[in-house]
């Protein structure tokens, strides 16, 4: 497929973005020993303005320990074909965590991959914050991108352990993931070209990979 037939596929909005989301622990917990029970996750909600309803659909995996969220119009862009509004696509997964008793968890990696074709000048930008509900910590990574770009692009939130947000030991608080993509037209031409980053790739494989820390909670 030709650059321009990218460029577009993605102003139509019709690229479609696969995000695989998998519970693991993180080889920062070594030493660690992780809980023996199986963790169950429930979807609370999922919105934003990359997942608009009916765009995105949760699939929970049979034991519990991994989720799928498919999108449909994931997609930040401007230019040619583009909303004033289409620069900034956002998505929010507010998620119930069930951890087995005595264990508190905490993300300590994230593998995020997707699509970008960029024109000279223009940027984006991948965001994700996480946090849990009423807590005033939260976990803020960003990852900036340059054009000339048109290539399928990786990005990795690390975390040190000291830096680690935990799950507070014994009450229950939804999780937070929220997501972001951004994209500015730059010194290019945004009446002539099109710019644009989507949670997406040219084989539609993309998984987001999202690590577990364990610790026991004090007795």
């Amino acid at each position: 497929m030709s650059r321009r037939s990218r460029a577009l596929l993605a102003g139509t909005a019709a690229t479609t973005a696969l995000a695989a989301i998998v519970l693991a622990p993180s080889p920062a917990s070594a030493g660690i020993v992780a809980p023996p029970d199986k963790i169950v996750i429930e979807v609370a909600t999922v919105n934003g303005s990359g997942c608009p309803q009916g765009t995105a659909a949760v699939a929970v995996a049979p034991d519990n320990t991994a989720f799928t969220v498919t999108y449909s119009d994931y997609l930040a862009q401007v230019g040619v074909g583009a909303q004033p509004t289409d620069f900034r696509k956002n998505c929010q997964l507010n998620l119930i965590v069930h951890v087995p008793g005595g264990f508190t968890y905490a993300v300590a990696g994230v593998d995020y991959r997707g699509y970008a074709k960029l024109e000279s000048g223009a940027t984006a930008m991948q965001k994700a914050s996480y946090y849990f509900q009423g807590s005033p910590d939260t976990a803020q990574k960003s990852h900036p991108f340059k054009g000339p770009y048109d290539n399928n692009w990786q990005a990795t939130d690390q975390t040190d352990w000291g830096q680690l947000v935990w799950a507070p030991c014994g009450v229950k608080r939804n999780f937070n993931i929220n997501t972001e993509l951004r994209v500015s037209a730059g010194t290019s031409d945004p009446a002539k070209t099109n710019s644009f980053i989507a949670m997406d790739s040219t084989d539609g494989d993309i998984k987001t990979i999202y690590r577990l820390a364990w610790k026991e909670c004090p007795k």
